[in-house]
């Protein structure tokens, strides 16, 4: 789509508005009326959307609240939660002509196991294509109360002494993340091997939903987890246990969440599939502007979103972290972004790495070809077209499918044209 004024949509423009109003009118600036009508429209009216109830998935929910789904011309957008991951994973395979669902706010590695069969009905593949990443950071490893007097934070090293006495004692160490190989998996395995910690053989992993998190720590089912917001908040609000770290402390700005949907919906369907990129884009602008974090709040704690109090969603949403041992951090910089920092561009570097730590975890095999798999999966040709059609500044658009070498909070560095150096030097791996 041209753009009709000299003026180009930038964030900063998008950013200053707090009303759906001025936002829309915002864009409409850009984009006289009809402008996008004017264009080949979406082939069709909807599609089914899960997400799970955690504050990532905002993107979709902002996008269903303020109308811009209906905006871009896709009037029957349905925006449904799901119980679990497996959950998400099974309606995906379905697809929504079948009751299940077209895509998905999903965590970032699950379109790569599914798209090979890895964590399928009978390893059958489901391709699946990323259109976007939804967020960077923002999510946080929660330790049970007894483990208080150990001072842990971010070196997990100060739990190995207690983990130890405890296993010694005949207990199981049990450790939640929300699915095998998803972005809590990583997450959390990569903070205990950092501290000395197999993940494999001196703690037992389990799979808990992210809304079952707290209730299962309050019972005493585990002893430490990994989850995305507000459920770290939530379990600090109850005073059941404590945040370690959150997962940007690890590596800030790190990606997390990513907008998947099947590769044949998205095939099929390619102005619908820019149309659905625009409207969850406007809404991660939307959603990264302090002045409508509040509102924000709001919303999701919906009965029909979230249930929660708003205030278990708004704290860290705003980057105040009360840990619950006694810190509390005030502009920590390790807020949610949806927006700023290209947080809504799905860099493929980034996927490489996941994959990367797949490979580590024993979920792909040494010799698979990353760089094939991501170029088959991650779709962020598509996610620039959007970003034209919408007629964003080029400070807003990556000149780069790479962000480059990564360095994380132990001195690791990964390298996105060398896997394997960072694989060598990772000392705690499977079948090591």
């Amino acid at each position: 789509m041209t753009k009709t004024t000299g003026t180009a949509v930038t964030r900063r423009s998008i950013l200053k508005t707090t009303a759906t109003a001025a936002l829309i009118s915002a864009v409409r600036t850009a984009f006289p009326s009809g402008a996008f009508a004017a264009a080949a429209g979406p082939e069709v009216k909807g599609l089914k959307l899960g997400y799970i109830a955690l504050t990532d998935s905002a993107p979709l929910i902002i996008a269903k609240e303020k109308g811009l789904f209906d905006k871009f011309g896709l009037t029957e957008v349905e925006v449904l939660k799901q119980a679990s991951w497996g959950a998400t994973r099974d309606n995906l395979v379905l697809g929504g002509a079948a009751n299940g669902i077209d895509g998905a706010h999903i965590l970032t590695p699950m379109p790569y196991l599914m798209s090979t069969g890895k964590v399928t009905q009978n390893n059958v593949p489901v391709p699946m294509a990323i259109l976007a990443r939804l967020n960077l950071d923002s999510q946080g490893i929660s330790v049970a109360k007894e483990y208080a007097a150990t001072g842990v934070q971010r070196d997990a090293s100060k739990l190995k002494e207690a983990f130890a006495a405890k296993k010694a004692a005949g207990n199981e160490i049990k450790v939640a993340m929300t699915f095998p190989g998803g972005t809590h998996d990583l997450w959390i395995r990569y903070w205990l091997a950092a501290g000395g910690i197999n993940p494999d053989t001196d703690v037992s992993t389990i799979v808990v939903p992210p809304p079952q998190m707290v209730a299962n720590m309050k019972v005493g089912n585990m002893d430490a987890f990994c989850v995305g917001e507000p459920w770290n908040e939530q379990l600090v609000n109850q005073g059941i246990g404590f945040t370690a770290c959150t997962t940007g402390e690890l590596w800030k700005g790190h990606p997390e969440k990513a907008l998947g949907v099947r590769s044949e919906w998205t095939e099929q369907n390619p102005n619908a599939a820019k149309a659905l990129l625009m409207a969850v884009m406007e809404a991660q602008m939307w959603a990264d502007s302090m002045d409508n974090k509040e509102e924000m709040s709001a919303i999701l704690g919906k009965r029909q979103w979230f249930n929660v109090p708003p205030k278990d969603v708004a704290g860290r949403l705003k980057g105040t972290i009360n840990y619950g041992n006694g810190r509390v951090v005030e502009s920590s910089g390790l807020e949610m972004k949806f927006w700023k920092d290209h947080a809504s561009y799905p860099f493929k570097s980034h996927d490489a790495w996941f994959l990367t730590e797949n490979v580590r975890w024993g979920k792909f095999a040494p010799d698979t070809d990353i760089k094939a798999l991501v170029d088959k999966v991650n779709r962020e040709d598509i996610w620039r077209a959007a970003a034209k059609d919408l007629g964003l500044a080029a400070a807003d658009i990556p000149t780069s499918t790479s962000r480059g070498v990564e360095t994380f909070f132990d001195g690791k560095v990964f390298d996105p044209e060398n896997p394997k150096a960072y694989l060598d030097s990772l000392t705690i791996k499977a079948g090591a």
